[in-house]
């Protein structure tokens, strides 16, 4: 008897590629968000942090219903979108990748922001005093100095998206094969009699997948910042 049913494989596989594309289409904008909150004062900057870090407070019922009105068909982008470049994101796989890079993307700013604040700033205007522009002395001293913390931030946002359940079912929907990720099956088969046996192996393939994500991120943080240093 095969460990999964072919329906658990493709909730595992459909959760792992909506993490991912979570988290690879919201890094360069976490990353450049860290920086300008790690790097700049002005105006409204405590109002930005609040914004950014609102979905970690919000129920994620009221994030997955705002995306719904905002991004959905009928939604004042989510028209637009579709009218305009034919891409919708209700109740499809892209909305759920969406609703988990909305919830994640705290996490992985707070980790980068934290990087970034702990890069020595002498270094910076070392290289700003040499000539060297801003631009360059990002991409050449502060990026690979925070390698360690946007690893780490990629990390968490992974896992909390492959955990999303709260705004994927408000705003996409659990539809098998589109949207069904690996919380939503095994709420599926929690509310399904008899079915608790499949629910517990998607549990136990959950916690695998998280402690092998942290294990990963201990690994190549340590890596990051050893290349980072300069050490082999």
């Amino acid at each position: 008897m095969a460990l999964l049913t072919e329906y658990e494989v493709a909730a595992l596989l459909l959760s792992l590629k909506v993490s991912l594309t979570a988290v690879c289409c919201s890094l360069p904008a976490g990353i450049l968000i860290a920086w300008v909150l790690a790097r700049f004062d002005f105006p409204g900057k405590s109002l930005l942090d609040g914004v950014i870090h609102l979905p970690l407070v919000l129920p994620p019922v009221v994030v997955g219903y705002l995306l719904l009105i905002s991004m959905g068909r009928s939604g004042w982008l989510g028209h637009w979108l579709y009218e305009t470049f034919g891409i919708s994101f209700a109740f499809s796989w892209r909305g759920a990748a969406l609703a988990a890079a909305v919830v994640s993307f705290p996490l992985m700013v707070r980790a980068i922001r934290q990087a970034f604040e702990a890069v020595d700033t002498r270094l910076e205007q070392a290289a700003r005093t040499l000539g060297a522009g801003r631009l360059r002395v990002f991409f050449t001293i502060s990026l690979p100095l925070t390698a360690p913390g946007i690893v780490s931030g990629m990390v968490l946002a992974f896992a909390r998206s492959l955990g999303e359940f709260g705004s994927t079912i408000t705003f996409v929907s659990n539809i098998p094969g589109e949207t069904r990720t690996l919380p939503l099956a095994m709420y599926s088969f929690i509310e399904t009699p008899g079915a608790e046996a499949q629910a517990g192996r998607l549990c136990v393939i959950a916690i695998i997948i998280s402690l092998l994500s942290l294990v990963a991120s201990q690994w190549l943080g340590k890596k990051a910042q050893q290349r980072a240093h300069g050490q082999c």
